[in-house]
């Protein structure tokens, strides 16, 4: 299906005399995507792309415009670095005369949000037609009845092609990701990491979405048997996707989702899977994608020859991407939404080794922590990331979090006091020891515990009360040596070689999470302050 737009360029202010592919569908940007040269099928259907040397989030390059709308509604810091409406208005003028510039274009009309009361029209201007199948593949895809009529509210212009000038755009460098919320434009320009546009659309979610009372999340979802929700809260690389993409439950989505009074739904239409080390074993339903024509593979190795892909070469960067319909993974949701959650699973890799496989948490503890928002950074999942390191990321995502963290924060106290949510903490990262000494948690011993935690089997077996953090670990489950996995493993302290160096390890982690809550606690009550884990 394609359809022409309903709501012409011209009419929102872009000039140009480029051959505009309108709305095209997968088979016809992928035919683009090979006659520009701009990528190559693999043996088995997927578009195979390389983007050079942007191969994730550029995140010190992201601006907000400063003005009436944003100046008391941001939070400002780090992450949330402003740019001044001058810098903006010269940075689109420039944009605009390259557009002007383009032989031909490609613009898809799109929906960030599937639950239609909570979102929002988003039309994508690519100069690549593999970035416009990205962004159609990523985001929800509007019928053909809904294309007609069809006006943009939020705009995202991607030119790979353009270079920031630092002194006339106020720029850091010659890429840049500008949002401008007052004129709901987007200027992404000097990468080629499409990422870039859908962690932009999760940024106007997360923008617009509090004041209407609908708690937006950095998260996966899925639905039991039972027709309970589960979230999993996790930066990448922590295994949202991973652990969602069970052929036993129906997936609601892998990555960005609204909680509202009535259901938890996703605002995205496809996945954005790591495919660094994929294996069939271990992700049979994400391995599935990479033989199906309209996955697109970023930075995956492929044989000129025979067009077989290697997901073990990192050559072209470790954070390998695999773009893919929702409905390319076996039972999935088919509104994609689902019940509001019963269980909130928060995911961390502990490079340090010291968290436990999993956790049960207080409402006051699932705040504390999600505030805190732990993991490690894993490689390449942003740029000058060459190993894991420990990170604490307020709300499982700060980086497009644009308002201050208390607010995520207390809608999401008030959905578990509501709902009665079951909160736990999964850690993905580290056992027997920290990075570079131990091993990385068997996936398996996961999905174990996940699933009975999940399934209520966690329900009547001993907790013990971690003497670090203060929440309740299990002694042991059953499921564990199902799946031949040592008990052992539940007790982090017992598993290193040396228990004095985990003790000395564990209070460096302590003492990292108090640091990092301090500038919190004055936004939180007493209950989520004594939730914080004890130094000794």
């Amino acid at each position: 299906m394609n359809a022409p737009l309903s709501y012409s360029l011209s009419a929102q202010g872009i000039s140009t005399d480029a051959l505009i592919h309108a709305n095209y569908n997968t088979a016809q940007l992928v035919e683009e995507a090979l006659a520009n040269g701009e990528g190559q099928l693999a043996k088995d259907g997927p578009l195979v792309v390389e983007t050079g040397s942007h191969t994730g989030r550029s995140a010190k390059d992201k601006y907000i415009v400063r003005d009436a709308e944003t100046e008391d509604s941001v939070w400002w810091g780090k992450v949330n670095v402003p740019m001044t409406p001058e810098h903006f208005a010269a940075l689109k003028a420039d944009f605009m005369k390259a557009v002007a510039d383009k032989q031909e274009l490609f613009v898809a009309d799109l929906f960030g949000g599937s639950q239609p009361e909570h979102r929002v029209n988003v039309r994508v201007i690519n100069e690549l037609a593999w970035h416009n199948l990205f962004i159609r593949t990523l985001l929800v895809r509007p019928t053909a009845e809904e294309l007609d009529g069809f006006e943009p509210e939020y705009t995202i212009i991607d030119l790979p092609s353009f270079q920031a000038d630092p002194e006339r755009h106020g720029t850091r460098s010659e890429t840049v990701i500008a949002v401008n919320l007052s004129e709901k434009l987007i200027l992404i320009g000097g990468t080629k990491y499409a990422g870039e546009m859908k962690k932009s659309v999760f940024g106007i979610l997360n923008y617009l979405l509090p004041k209407k009372g609908v708690m937006p999340m950095h998260c996966s979802a899925n639905i039991g048997a039972d027709g309970k929700t589960a979230v999993f809260f996790g930066l990448s690389g922590t295994g949202k996707t991973t652990l969602s993409a069970d052929a036993s439950r129906t997936l609601i989505g892998d990555d960005e989702h609204g909680w509202s009074d009535t259901a938890v739904f996703n605002f995205e239409g496809g996945c954005y899977a790591k495919m660094i080390r994929l294996s069939e074993e271990a992700e049979p339903e994400i391995f599935a994608t990479t033989r199906k024509f309209g996955t697109v593979l970023e930075n995956v190795v492929m044989d000129p020859e025979t067009r077989e892909l290697d997901f073990d070469d990192n050559s072209l960067a470790e954070n390998t991407r695999g773009a893919y319909p929702i409905e390319f993974i076996p039972n999935t949701s088919e509104k994609n939404l689902g019940p509001v959650p019963s269980n909130v699973v928060m995911l961390t890799a502990d490079a340090f080794g010291v968290l436990p496989p999993i956790a049960r948490l207080t409402p006051d503890q699932a705040m504390y922590h999600f505030l805190s928002g732990y993991t490690a950074k894993v490689a390449g999942t942003e740029i000058g990331v060459t190993e894991p390191e420990a990170t604490f990321s307020t709300c499982f995502g700060a980086p497009f979090m644009p308002r201050h963290p208390s607010v995520y924060g207390n809608l999401l106290k008030e959905r578990i006091a509501k709902g009665g949510v079951q909160c736990w903490l999964l850690n993905t990262g580290w056992t027997g020891g920290k990075y570079g000494t131990g091993n990385r948690m068997p996936i398996k011993a996961t999905r174990a515990l996940l699933n009975a935690a999940l399934d209520g089997k966690l329900d009547n077996v001993e907790f013990r009360r971690d003497p670090n953090f203060g929440f309740d670990v299990p002694v042991s489950v059953p499921a564990l040596e199902e799946a031949g996995v040592d008990q052992t493993i539940l007790d982090p302290r017992s598993t290193w070689s040396d228990p004095a160096d985990y003790d000395a390890t564990a209070q460096k982690l302590v003492r990292l999470f108090v640091d990092n809550f301090a500038e919190f606690a004055p936004h939180v009550d007493q209950g989520v302050r004594d939730a914080a884990p004890k130094a000794a």
